[in-house]
């Protein structure tokens, strides 16, 4: 599974933003998609994932209520939308996929070293 993500830029405190996962080869082995972001000089941390087979979103709290995230089933595609960005917000944003049957339940979801599918990152800038 190959993931390409895309959506980020520069914007103000504020703004919203909708970052794109774009999933291609064997993607009936996924089990769900989730967006994972590293803030500048922090560690990588989950922000919100999704079932690929009809199950509910799962968010951070730090961004329940602000972010959503949503699928595209014919697209192969994940978004995320962010609204009411502000400057905590600002990380290098990665969509990752599930496919290890291993780590298929929910449990795992919010574990980032249980994914091996990630996309290349995209940078999300906050200005205050």
């Amino acid at each position: 599974v190959q993931l390409q993500a895309s959506g980020g830029g520069l914007v103000q405190a504020g703004d919203s933003l909708t970052l794109s996962c774009t999933a291609s080869g064997s993607t009936s082995g996924i089990y769900y998609v989730a967006w994972f972001r590293r803030p500048p000089g922090g560690e990588r941390r989950f922000v919100a994932a999704i079932s690929l087979s009809g199950g509910g979103p799962n968010y951070a709290d730090s961004v329940k209520g602000r972010f959503t995230i949503s699928r595209d089933t014919s697209e192969n595609t994940v978004y995320l939308q962010m609204n009411s960005l502000n400057p905590e917000d600002t990380a290098v944003y990665f969509c990752a996929a599930q496919t290890n049957p291993a780590y298929s339940h929910i449990t795992f979801i919010r574990k980032d070293r249980t994914y091996r599918n990630w996309g290349q990152g995209t940078q999300v800038t906050v200005s205050s």
